[in-house]
């Protein structure tokens, strides 16, 4: 592989519309793209994010990987977000009922960091570099 062009991260959900609802709160946004089957928010100009329902990604999985569903609430994935304004992302992300797992903190990798999980139990986290003095 040369060159990645553009990401795309797909999170399988159990309530595709309960989970753009919550996204677009989340981002302050729209989707970009939100038709039966799957909703896609544009985070950066080569990065986006999916939504895809269970019962869809099991259509193509069969079964040859455990079903999605037996995942809801166990955390499967993370959403590590740099963010401008780690405290507005961190209070939007609380009025936009995600579930704090761990308030703003530094950590010794050098970002103040806080997560939540999502809906389905993916965790997301707002991240901002530390200012070196």
């Amino acid at each position: 592989m040369k060159k990645i062009n553009s990401v795309q991260i797909i999170l399988y959900v159990e309530d595709q519309k309960r989970s753009a609802g919550f996204y677009s709160k989340l981002f302050k946004a729209q989707p970009d793209l939100d038709v039966p089957g799957m909703t896609e928010f544009k985070l950066t100009d080569n990065c986006k994010l999916g939504l895809m329902p269970n019962k869809g990604i099991s259509k193509i999985l069969l079964d040859k990987t455990p079903d999605p569903d037996l995942g809801n609430g166990i955390p499967r994935c993370e959403l590590y977000l740099t963010v401008d304004d780690l405290e507005s992302e961190f209070e939007n992300a609380l009025q936009s009922g995600a579930k704090l797992i761990s308030p703003p903190e530094d950590r010794d990798w050098g970002d103040r960091v806080c997560y939540f999980a999502d809906p389905d139990g993916h965790i997301i986290a707002f991240a901002e570099k530390l200012k070196i003095d």
